[in-house]
């Protein structure tokens, strides 16, 4: 990703984020992407590309974030990939995943729900490999975790971790 495509994608994010997938105009997402309007449509020409432009942004942002240097025993990468997430919500998803957020904007795009499908099969599975439990039970946790996190807050993150110990008990 170019560096002006990295720009303008991060304001796109910050955007959507805060603002939700419909709201934002056009004008206002060009002042998030601090671009003219020239410019952003070169990069992002139609609302769509914008708003997949920040959820592959926010993508490998996500992934960075949660799984960069993990500590390599399984207990503890599955301690820290908790951590990490709750650390991501309170900063990052305080109203839940933007991900199914934008599905759920548009739920006919194609694009948007592969891109879905992509983000959570990748977290499944780098998730199962740095914890050696398998993908679905970590994707039921993570998912249950990021999906509870809009009404249970730090609730669920305790719930999320008494989990991990029973599965960690029940692997061992």
């Amino acid at each position: 990703m170019s560096e002006m495509m990295q720009k303008i994608s991060a304001g796109l994010e910050r955007s959507f984020a805060a603002r939700g997938f419909a709201e934002p105009s056009v004008v206002a997402l060009r002042d998030a992407a601090g671009v003219s309007l020239r410019t952003l449509y070169k990069y992002t020409p139609s609302r769509g590309d914008m708003v997949l432009a920040a959820l592959e942004y926010r993508h490998q942002r996500y992934l960075t974030h949660v799984f960069d240097d993990l500590p390599t025993p399984p207990d503890h990468a599955l301690d820290a990939i908790l951590s990490r997430l709750e650390d991501w919500m309170n900063t990052e998803a305080t109203h839940g995943c933007l991900f199914h957020a934008a599905v759920a904007a548009d739920p006919g795009n194609s694009e948007l729900r592969a891109l879905l499908t992509r983000h959570k099969t990748e977290v499944a599975q780098r998730a199962s490999a740095a914890c050696q439990l398998p993908e679905p039970v970590l994707f039921v946790l993570i998912e249950g975790l990021i999906q509870a996190w809009p009404l249970q807050k730090d609730l669920a993150v305790d719930a999320a971790r008494r989990l991990a110990k029973g599965l960690r008990r029940s692997q061992a």
